[in-house]
């Protein structure tokens, strides 16, 4: 959202396009599939957020998720901590603070897949585990038609992404909670783009992002600010890649139409790597924060 005013941050979001999702969960609506596609196309062009209605993630449960992760973070620092990560995980799956110095105030709840030996979800309040569970099974399906539906808008062969980024191990999803604002600052979580392939964020909007497309669409850059009366609560739900996969400009945006790639190829692990370092390492400039323009390459 850059540094703009709350009046200017209501004008952004009600300017930015809502999709209705329904017509990909039947098959016989294919003009409001078109539409939908058309709308995400232009979305992810101009703005890289679109919110998105009827996604197949039932509301009683998102709103059961919120009503439980604010208990869960209501308990004491000593009952949160026993939930602290291990190791071996690509991120630190289970409870965490960001450090005192970094300039991100919030605590969060890391998980992914419910198979993965990684996560350490808490057993209370009662029903939390199953109900992150749950909304992490329907966020992957909703990835999975957002894909398919991005595939399309980038011209793709069918099923090209979906061939690509196959291995679903690395998608993770987040439990926040933004600390109260001072009288001096109220940065919940810093200027940033997302270093996946597309967020989900229920109760806020939700963010689109293609990191393979040559900047044909946005990335776009947002932050968190935090309340002095009331702490914030979300879920974000992270769409990505396999740690192992090599990550460039696909030859459709480049070769096959005579444009020069704009970023070199890098192994998507070693820049979460990179990324993860930052947070808990904040460097003392945020303009020495890794994000994706580590890999430009300069026009000049």
């Amino acid at each position: 959202m850059s540094s703009k005013t709350k009046a200017e941050i209501k004008v952004t979001m009600a300017i930015i396009p809502t999709v209705d999702l329904s017509p990909f969960f039947t098959d016989e609506d294919h003009d409001g599939k078109k539409t939908a596609i058309d709308i995400i196309k232009e979305a992810c062009s101009e703005y890289g957020f679109f919110q998105i209605v009827n996604h197949g993630v039932p509301p009683e449960l998102m709103s059961r998720a919120i009503q439980l992760s604010k208990t869960f973070f209501s308990f004491p620092d000593e009952e949160k901590l026993k939930y602290s990560p291990g190791s071996g995980a690509p991120l630190p799956a289970g409870y965490s603070k960001q450090p005192d110095h970094s300039p991100d105030k919030n605590e969060y709840l890391l998980m992914f897949q419910p198979q993965s030996g990684f996560n350490k979800l808490p057993h209370n309040p009662p029903d939390f585990r199953d109900v992150l569970e749950e909304m992490f099974t329907y966020f992957r399906k909703t990835g999975e038609v957002i894909e398919k539906i991005v595939n399309e808008c980038l011209g793709l062969p069918p099923g090209f992404l979906k061939e690509y980024n196959n291995d679903r191990s690395w998608d993770f999803m987040v439990a926040l909670r933004y600390f109260l604002a001072t009288e001096t600052e109220n940065n919940g979580i810093t200027e940033h783009e997302d270093g996946n392939c597309f967020t989900f964020v229920i109760q806020d909007e939700v963010g689109g992002l293609e990191v393979l497309s040559n900047k044909k669409f946005k990335s776009a850059t947002h932050r968190v600010v935090r309340s002095k009366e009331i702490s914030h609560h979300s879920f974000a739900f992270f769409y990505t890649l396999q740690g192992d996969k090599w990550v460039e400009p696909l030859p459709e945006f480049t070769q096959q139409i005579g444009e020069a790639p704009k970023y070199r190829g890098f192994m998507y692990k070693d820049y979460q790597a990179m990324r993860m370092r930052n947070k808990t390492h904040p460097p003392s400039k945020l303009e020495d924060a890794i994000t994706i323009t580590h890999y430009a390459i300069s026009s000049e």
